[in-house]
This record gives C-alpha cells, sequence and structure tokens, in this order.
C-alpha cells in the first residue's frame, strides 16, 4: 500500500476544503470498501480526510412520514431502526441482505452509496480498465462478464454498480443532500445521482470536487388504498 497523509475534520468546511484543494485527497468514513482498494492498488489517495466526528449520524424522521438519514449512519442502525423497518420495509431488507453484521457496523450510508464496482478486472491493476485508468480498454467486454451490468452499458464499460441500499433507494425515490466546498447546500434526486458509463466510465456520479453527502431523504411512502 502506498503511504498516505491522515487528517481528522474538525467541521464540515475544513474537510471540503482540504478534499477540494487536492485530487489525491478522498473522504473517509467506514472505508469498508476504500481501504481494501487501497491494499489492492486500484486507488492511490496522498490524503485521507475522516469526517465520522461530523455531525451526520443521525436518523431523523419527519411528521409527514418521511425520513432524513444521516451520510454517517451505520446500515446497522439504519436497517435496525423500527420506523425504517415499519415504514420502508424494503430498504431495511436491502441493507440485511447486502453485507455481513461486521460490515453493515462500520460501513456508512454515504459511503454505501459512493461503493466503486467489484468487477474483477476493476481490481486486478495488471489489467486494463477504462474505470481504473481511462482510455486503456475494458478487458470485461471480451473477458469475464457474466455477473456485470445487463442494462446501461457502453462499448467502454460493462460494470454494474454494487450497492443493494442505493437500489432500493432508488426505488423509494430518494434525494441526496450534499454540501458543495463554498458551504452551500444541494440536493439531488438519487436517481439523477449516478452517471452511464458512455466515453468516461471512470465518472461516476454528480459530485463535484469537495462535495460533501450529508444525508439522504425518502419522502413519505404512499398510503395504501382504503
Amino acid at each position: 500500500m502506498k503511504p498516505f497523509g491522515y487528517e481528522r475534520a474538525t467541521d464540515p468546511q475544513a474537510a471540503a476544503t482540504l478534499v477540494a484543494d487536492s485530487t489525491e485527497a478522498v473522504y473517509l468514513a467506514g472505508g469498508t470498501n476504500l481501504v481494501d482498494l487501497m491494499k489492492l492498488g486500484v486507488t492511490e489517495p496522498a490524503l485521507l480526510v475522516d469526517i465520522t466526528g461530523l455531525p451526520y449520524d443521525t436518523v431523523e424522521h419527519r411528521p409527514d412520514g418521511g425520513v432524513l438519514i444521516g451520510a454517517l449512519v451505520p446500515g446497522s442502525r439504519l436497517a435496525g431502526d423500527l420506523g425504517i423497518r415499519e415504514r420502508f420495509p424494503a430498504l431495511a431488507e436491502a441493507l440485511l441482505s447486502g453485507a455481513s453484521g461486521q460490515l453493515r457496523t462500520v460501513a456508512t450510508t454515504g459511503g454505501n452509496l459512493l461503493q466503486r464496482t467489484r468487477c474483477v478486472y476493476f481490481q486486478d491493476v495488471t489489467k486494463p480498465c477504462n474505470k481504473r485508468r481511462p482510455e486503456t480498454g475494458c478487458s470485461a467486454v471480451q473477458g469475464l462478464h457474466r455477473d456485470l451490468a445487463v442494462l446501461g452499458t457502453s462499448d467502454f464499460c460493462v460494470a454494474g454498480h454494487p450497492s443493494d441500499m442505493a437500489v432500493a433507494m432508488a426505488a423509494l425515490d430518494a434525494v441526496v443532500h450534499l454540501r458543495r466546498v463554498n458551504g452551500s447546500p444541494r440536493t439531488v434526486p438519487l436517481n439523477d445521482f449516478y452517471l452511464l458509463p458512455g466515453d468516461t466510465p471512470h465518472r461516476e456520479t454528480v459530485l463535484q470536487p469537495g462535495d460533501l453527502i450529508t444525508g439522504v431523504e425518502l419522502p413519505p411512502p404512499p398510503r395504501a388504498p382504503p
């Protein structure tokens, strides 16, 4: 693993500034996916900015039945939340089916949305991969792709997204809450958050440098007909 620096952010602005000022700085929360990729040499950040101390770790149930889930809420707490289990059972089931109990205890809601693909060629630095290194080719197109994407692919990439939670949230019309580097808020419907690979598969989301996911909002579930 390449040596890296570490900073523990004390406030959102400090975190955003550190990441926006360097193309080699990344946010660190649970780290369950990031650290694995660092060990494989897939990603080699020069600086990890620890955001686990920021105030985004609550589940706020709204009077209208909606909910705002903090980006740092771990999967285990979200899956076990009574309000989530009662009003959004699909989300709870997706979380419980998507990882082991140990991972759910550490992995965060924001990090879950930003997981990288499990494509074996993406994780193997000896193989060409447009997502890992643009314009080198896609080994999966003519290689092992049985478990990869069927829809939304391109000649440049056929990798799928690994998050079960994201699928459930998209079906529930989730909205991602962001904090821009200048401190202004921004909201993006989850269905518009991810980018299709096209000819730039290394760009996976609409996030701009320094953007920080602060939470995910779910609107009230529809009422059953009488």
